[in-house]
């Protein structure tokens, strides 16, 4: 085994189902991935302004900002209610593109037609 192959192995690690390998690391980080993990219905306006300013509307949702002081502080003032992960650009995805990857398989695959 290769030298960079031991150290790809040492460096994967598993979080909730994503592994993150060497080759991911080497990428730089240049986007927080914000997930809103409690809800703000009882909070004050100032905090509810602030999820609205990031473009968080529900819970579980996720959105994706670039590194900014002014996103690192409106993450600082809900650093309890949100789940934020460094994530290279290549890992950024769009509300479609999240929305596809929710969605379950259709279950079958059409391969021809027989009126073709």
């Amino acid at each position: 085994m290769s030298t960079l192959a031991r150290q790809a192995l040492f460096l994967t690690t598993t979080r909730r189902g994503l592994a993150t390998t060497a080759a991911n690391i080497t990428e730089p980080l240049t986007h927080y991935k914000i997930t809103l993990r409690r809800s703000a219905i009882s909070l004050p306006e100032p905090f509810k302004a602030t999820l609205v300013s990031l473009g968080i509307h529900r819970r579980m949702q996720t959105v994706y900002h670039p590194h900014t002081p002014e996103c690192a502080g409106k993450i600082l003032k809900l650093k309890e209610l949100v789940e934020v992960e460094n994530v290279p650009a290549s890992a950024v995805r769009t509300k479609t593109e999240q929305r596809q990857e929710r969605k379950a398989s259709r279950g079958y695959k059409v391969v021809g037609s027989i009126l073709s």
